[in-house]
C-alpha cells in the first residue's frame, strides 16, 4: 500500500515528509525532485516569500546510493525562513509572547481553523494551512514521477485561463494534441500558458489586479500521458480512479472546481455528441477517435490522456483587505490584515495539480501491479 504524511509548518525550521509503499530498487534522482520544486516557486504573480526559500529536497532515510530501499524515505526541506522566526515559533514557551493574530482574512482557514481548533491567535492556524504545505506534496510527486517513468507515463499541466483571460474554444483532449513542443513552450513561458500572445495578456491582467491591491484566480489543465487501460475499479465507491483524482485535485489550496475530460461542457449536449467512439486497430492496440471522458470510463483508465481541469480561486489575502471580525474583540472592522503574499498562484498551483496526479497513479499503479521490488513490479505489467 502506498501512502505518504507530511508535516511542519510554513515558518517552521523545515517541512518534513514520510513516504511508504515505493518498491524496492527504484532508482531515484534527487534532481529531479528538485526541479519540480523549482518550477512550483515560479509562475508570474508570486510573492516576495519565493526570493527567500531555495527549496531543495534532503533524504535521510530509504534511498542508499541512489535507489530505494523498500523502507519507509523520509525527505526534508529548509525553510530558510525560519532565522527570521525563530522566536515567534519557538517550541519552548518564550518570556515575551508575539503579539497575536486576532484579525480574520474573509476567505482563509483563519475564521474556521480558530473557531474548530480553540484557537485565540490566528497564527496557530495560518502556519499549517497555509500553501507552503504544498512544497512537500510536490517533493513526493517527483519521487513518484520516477517510479511512473518507468512505466512510460508522463504527466504535465498548463494555464486555460486567469479571472476572464484565457483560450476562447477549448482545447481538443487527444493525445495529438499534446505535443513535446507544447510542453517546450509551456516551461518556456511565466504564466506556463503555450499561447505567447495569451501569456501577455495574462500578464497584463495580474498588473491589473496587483495595482488594485487584489489577486487574481484561474484555470490550470494536468494531463497524464501513456497511462495505461485498466488503473482503478467500478467495484467500490472510492477505488473509481475518478474518485481519487478528483479528492487529490481538490485538495490543492484554493481549489474550487475540477473537470474530467469535456466537464461541465458534457451536460450540456446530448449522448451521441459526447461518448467516445472505440476503434481496434490492426496491430491489436485500442483507441478512441475523441477523448471527452478525460481517460476515465467507468472509474477505469481507458489508455486515452487522463486530463483533469482545476479551477483556482483567487487567493484571500489581499493587499487592499476586505472588511471583517476581529477575533478577540468579536467586533466587526473595516479592514481584515495583510501579510505577505502573492498575486496570482495558478501557474504552482499546476505544478502541485502535476504532483497530486503522480500520487494517484503511483497508487493505482502499485495497487494493480504490486511487487516487493521494482523488478517484480515491472515482470506483473509486462505480462
Amino acid at each position: 500500500m502506498f501512502r505518504f504524511l507530511t508535516a511542519g509548518e510554513s515558518h517552521g525550521p523545515c517541512l518534513t515528509i514520510i513516504v511508504e509503499g515505493l518498491p524496492a530498487g527504484l532508482p531515484v534522482e534527487k534532481s529531479l525532485i528538485d526541479a519540480d520544486l523549482r518550477r512550483r516557486q515560479g509562475g508570474y504573480g508570486r510573492g516576495g516569500r519565493m526570493k527567500i526559500e531555495k527549496d531543495s529536497v534532503r533524504f535521510l532515510s530509504g534511498v542508499r546510493h541512489g535507489k530505494t530501499l523498500g523502507s519507509p524515505i523520509t525527505m526534508q526541506i529548509e525553510n530558510r525562513d525560519w532565522v527570521n522566526w525563530e522566536e515567534r515559533m519557538s517550541p519552548e514557551p518564550v518570556e515575551a509572547q508575539p503579539e497575536p493574530v486576532t484579525r480574520i482574512r474573509p476567505g482563509h482557514a483563519d475564521f474556521t481553523g480558530a473557531i474548530k481548533y480553540g484557537q485565540d491567535d490566528i497564527r496557530n492556524v495560518i502556519e499549517r494551512s497555509s500553501s507552503r504545505e504544498t512544497a512537500s506534496r510536490v517533493a513526493v510527486g517527483g519521487l513518484c514521477r520516477q517510479l511512473l517513468t518507468q512505466f512510460g507515463i508522463a504527466i504535465h499541466s498548463h494555464v486555460l485561463s486567469i479571472v476572464e483571460v484565457g483560450y476562447e474554444t477549448p482545447r481538443p483532449l487527444t493525445r495529438d494534441a499534446y505535443t513535446e513542443e507544447m510542453w517546450t513552450a509551456v516551461e518556456a513561458s511565466p504564466m506556463r500558458c503555450a499561447d505567447a500572445a495569451l501569456t501577455e495578456k495574462m500578464i497584463a491582467r495580474i498588473l491589473e489586479a496587483k495595482h488594485d491591491g487584489d489577486t487574481c484566480g484561474g484555470t490550470f489543465e494536468v494531463v497524464a500521458l501513456d497511462v495505461p487501460i485498466g488503473l482503478g475499479s467500478f467495484s467500490q465507491w472510492d477505488r473509481r480512479f475518478s474518485t481519487r483524482l478528483g479528492m487529490a485535485m481538490m485538495s490543492i489550496p484554493s481549489a474550487k472546481a475540477v473537470e474530467i475530460g469535456s466537464g461541465f461542457a458534457a451536460s450540456r449536449t446530448t449522448g451521441s455528441h459526447v461518448h467516445d467512439v472505440l476503434r481496434h486497430g490492426e496491430e491489436g492496440q485500442w483507441y478512441h477517435l475523441t477523448n471527452n471522458a478525460g481517460g476515465i470510463e467507468g472509474g477505469i483508465t481507458n489508455g486515452e490522456p487522463v486530463v483533469a481541469r482545476v479551477g483556482v480561486k483567487p487567493i484571500p489575502t489581499l493587499a487592499h483587505p476586505l472588511p471583517s471580525v476581529d477575533l478577540a474583540s468579536g467586533e466587526n472592522i473595516d479592514q481584515s490584515r495583510y501579510e505577505r503574499s502573492d498575486v496570482c498562484v495558478v501557474p504552482a498551483a499546476g505544478v502541485v495539480g502535476e504532483a497530486m496526479m503522480a500520487i494517484v497513479l503511483t497508487e493505482a499503479v502499485i495497487e494493480k501491479y504490486g511487487g516487493d521490488s521494482l523488478q517484480e513490479m515491472m515482470r506483473h505489467y509486462r505480462s
